[in-house]
């Protein structure tokens, strides 16, 4: 029984995060990642080369990256507290906007 309901709980959190990053809203990402200008740039161009470009990146690395930091298993104290209020969906939406971006 217990296999069964970890099982079960597992395809769950399975689904919700394929559903993360299968689609988003990038112009709700647009609105979104106006935080993220101020390192990031506001075309995920970096305006230091000490912080990553996100324009062209996959929808799906910047949707893990941001999970990871939210969920503390990536470390950088900016990019934790920027993370941790974010939903699925934010985070779906901000990695189809700087996916979007050529």
């Amino acid at each position: 029984m217990k296999k069964q309901i970890l099982a079960l709980l597992a395809a769950s959190a399975l689904t919700v995060s394929a559903t993360a990053m299968a689609g988003g809203d990038a112009a709700a990402g647009k609105a979104k990642a106006a935080t993220c200008a101020g390192c990031h740039g506001p075309t995920g161009t970096s305006l230091a080369p000490i912080y990553p470009n996100l324009k062209g990146q996959k929808a799906a690395y910047i949707v893990k990256q941001l999970k990871a930091f939210k969920d503390g298993s990536r470390k950088d104290p900016t990019m934790n507290a920027m993370a941790k209020p974010l939903s699925d969906a934010d985070m779906a939406n901000i990695a189809a906007y700087f996916s979007s971006l050529k």
